[in-house]
């Protein structure tokens, strides 16, 4: 039987480990990574010779304690996986514990180094065990944010399409005055067309040939036109997947200025000059066609109300660079929006007519294909929006 005294030691050594185990939970700071060190340091020192005084206490060598005495390395860590220095320290207190709790009881030099011994080996064990734990924390961790990466990327790439497809959908709206007028006049002379071929098929029995087949001509024309229309705004509208190839500029142009009229030909005058013989450009065609239509049509914005205005198409070659300008003979740029231009969501103009993404976007798009896309003020005024890419070598 432990006497009362023993008692009164043990009860006192459990006090003074818990109340240490309450003070450093009380004084820690887990925003502090040197913090968290100190307070397992701490605890695991607290531990190993909270544990060798009761062992101590309890009757040494024959204390029913001292048999787990060698394995508290190991329950530490347990308890503090994460951290190496919580089983190193463990690990030579209670070794040094172990080995001089045998000497004190006058047990040989062998026997104090078989517990030294024992309590290394569990101590190894821990320490591994924790050492395999933080590497598959840590593979957890980057398979983590590996896979965060790839879903960040895959949400911006469809953010980037919707995006594009916005603008596009944007454009298009503003295009929509100019498209039903375009639509009206060919349907408009259809219709009338057959009225005139019911009326004479239906009063004459032999109508003359040269007059229908000038009725038929003018009506497959005005189809022809209605499909080219329809054709232009299907091909501009889709989302485009394929990758860049060889573009002829003067293709492109063409492209972009016959859908560009439905908005301009009632606002301003348009001449292009880019030449086709102009070296090819690596880029998506159809991309590349909506960043001109997109300056066309901000062009034709800018003018909309003004006498004798005009736009400009303009191509040419300087040295391994291939340039378009885009000008018209409008206000201008203010001074304050210049440099805020290409800001995404900036404009300045209504809901109705801007998303303040058509500049922004088509930088982007130009910049992906190796070009540039500069804005300035003319001299002679009016705005001119300058695109530069590199010659495509590769092509043939």
């Amino acid at each position: 039987m432990l006497s009362v005294g023993h008692d009164v030691r043990i009860l006192a050594i459990r006090v003074v480990w818990a109340l240490g185990l309450l003070a450093s939970a009380l004084l820690l700071d887990e925003r502090s990574v040197s913090g968290v060190r100190w307070h397992i340091a701490f605890q695991s020192v607290l531990a190993s010779l909270s544990f060798f005084g009761l062992v101590r206490v309890t009757g040494a060598t024959s204390s029913p304690y001292n048999a787990f005495f060698p394995f508290l390395p190991l329950i530490l860590a347990l308890g503090y996986p994460r951290d190496a220095s919580a089983i190193t320290i463990s690990g030579l207190l209670c070794g040094l514990g172990a080995a001089g709790l045998q000497l004190a009881d006058g047990h040989p030099w062998s026997k104090a180094v078989l517990w030294a011994g024992l309590t290394a080996t569990t101590t190894l064990i821990g320490a591994y065990g924790s050492s395999q734990f933080r590497q598959a924390l840590r593979a957890e961790s980057e398979a983590r944010l590996e896979r965060g990466r790839r879903e960040a990327m895959e949400s911006l790439a469809i953010s980037e399409r919707r995006r594009a497809q916005s603008e596009k959908l944007a454009t298009i709206g503003r295009l929509a005055a100019g498209v039903i007028h375009e639509i009206n006049n060919p349907v408009a002379y259809i219709r009338a067309n057959l009225d005139f071929l019911e009326r004479e098929v239906l009063a004459h029995p032999h109508p003359s040939r040269e007059e229908l087949a000038e009725v038929f001509g003018e009506t497959r024309a005005g189809l022809e036109r209605v499909r080219q229309i329809i054709a232009d705004l299907r091909g501009f509208s889709r989302m485009d997947a394929e990758g860049p190839t060889a573009c002829s500029l003067a293709d492109v142009v063409g492209d972009a200025v016959r859908i560009a009229r439905l908005r301009l030909e009632h606002v301003a005058r348009v001449e292009v000059e880019v030449p086709k013989e102009l070296p090819p450009v690596l880029a998506v065609h159809r991309r590349l066609a909506q960043v001109l239509l997109n300056l066309l049509v901000n062009a034709g914005d800018a003018l909309d109300g003004r006498v004798g205005s005009e736009v400009r198409v303009t191509g040419g070659r300087e040295g391994s660079r291939v340039l378009l300008r885009v000008e018209d003979n409008g206000p201008g740029f203010p001074p304050e929006v210049l440099p805020r231009l290409f800001e995404s969501f900036f404009t300045t103009k209504g809901p109705e007519k801007g998303t303040g993404l058509g500049l922004a976007l088509s930088r982007e798009l130009v910049e992906q294909f190796g070009g540039s896309l500069v804005a300035e003020n003319r001299e002679e005024g009016g705005a001119r929006l300058r695109l530069e890419f590199p010659v495509y070598e590769g092509a043939e």
